[in-house]
């Protein structure tokens, strides 16, 4: 018997990579300049990955500037004002403002894809920002001349495109980033504000076949960045049943960072469909503590004990460094884990 096991995004860039982006962005070196550094990150990062013997590679997104705003990456009508999110230690980022419609995504996901085939054999998957995301940067007092009904057709094409040139490019499967999703539940405990999200990334799911969607997936967390979260101390139970009702075929769920994954195995095994594969995280990146492969093969076997095997899989609970300038985790680190991973992941098979 064979656990699929499968990274979620990011690793952590290499130091020259994140120095040459800040001289692109400072003017000091061109477009071509950046691209050498970024290409050389990425053949380490692919051969680094390979190493592992992890079944499933990424490009690590290391040449995107974060998970969340490289459609964007060369946007004219953007100001640099938009939503704040919060993180627990105190720090914050910060989304950009759209300024004027029609809205048109700068950069689809598809060229890192077709960069990472380029180096392997090995199936890579491609990660991609939801539309309830995105949606964050239209401004709360709207866009004259623009309106969101306007915005949101603009942004559910845009959101199926960078999906299908993805699965039309060839990867092995395409992951919603909906990080969102539990933030959500913080700015409004209500729900409605979930729900909306729900909605908005099912009408762009609606356009995609039933064998396609097999290959889509959403992923879930609190957040990681710099060594902290954004929603941790959200309870899992509010966003679970809303979350399965997305009509995608797999689920990659932040797992070893809760306090309780039991109280969220029972959640999960109550509100997933039989059609969806759930993906648990086994591997925290925000500690620091590299987990061996005995403490993986133990948490999937947990995982079992809610699951069935065929319905299984494992992952990270997030990516290791999802904005370019988080240096918090090393790249050592960040492979050590995937590592044990993978080893424990084919222990708990055996």
């Amino acid at each position: 018997m064979r656990i699929p096991t499968e990274p979620i995004g990011s690793v952590p860039r290499p130091a020259y990579l994140i120095e040459a982006m800040g001289e692109f962005a400072a003017g000091r070196i061109d477009a071509a300049a950046l691209a050498e550094y970024r290409d050389k990150a990425l053949a380490e990062t692919i051969a680094r990955f390979t190493e592992t013997g992890s079944p499933v590679v990424t490009d690590g997104e290391q040449g995107k500037p974060s998970f969340a705003t490289y459609p964007l990456a060369g946007l004219a009508s953007l100001a640099p004002d938009g939503v704040v999110i919060p993180f627990a230690d105190g720090h914050t980022r910060q989304l950009p403002r759209l300024t004027a419609g029609p809205f048109r995504y700068a950069t689809h996901a598809d060229e890192y894809l077709r960069a990472a085939k380029a180096l392997t054999e090995l199936p890579v998957k491609q990660a991609v920002i939801a539309a309830s995301a995105v949606s964050l940067i239209y401004p709360p007092d709207g866009i004259d001349g623009y309106s969101r009904e306007a915005f949101t057709a603009d942004l559910v094409d845009q959101a199926e495109a960078d999906i299908r040139r993805c699965l039309d490019a060839g990867a092995d499967s395409v992951q919603l980033d909906f990080t969102e999703g539990r933030l959500s539940l913080k700015l409004d405990p209500s729900g409605g504000l979930l729900q909306s999200f729900v909605d908005l990334n099912n009408q762009v799911l609606g356009r995609f076949s039933a064998e396609e969607r097999a290959r889509i997936g959403v992923h879930t967390c609190p957040g990681g960045d710099q060594d902290s979260v954004h929603s941790l101390d959200v309870d899992y139970a509010g966003l679970l049943p809303a979350l399965f009702s997305l009509d995608a075929g797999r689920f990659y769920l932040q797992l070893a960072s809760e306090p309780d994954p039991r109280r969220v195995l029972d959640i999960v095994r109550t509100h997933s469909r039989p059609e969806q594969r759930i993906f648990v995280g086994v591997t925290d990146p925000v500690d620091p503590v590299v987990e061996t492969a005995e403490q993986v093969r133990d948490r999937v076997l947990l995982a079992a004990e809610y699951l069935p095997a065929d319905r299984l899989g494992t992952c990270d609970d997030c990516g290791f460094s999802p904005f370019a300038d988080d240096t918090s985790t090393s790249r050592d680190i960040a492979f050590a884990k995937i590592t044990a991973r993978v080893e424990g992941t084919r222990l708990a098979a055996e």
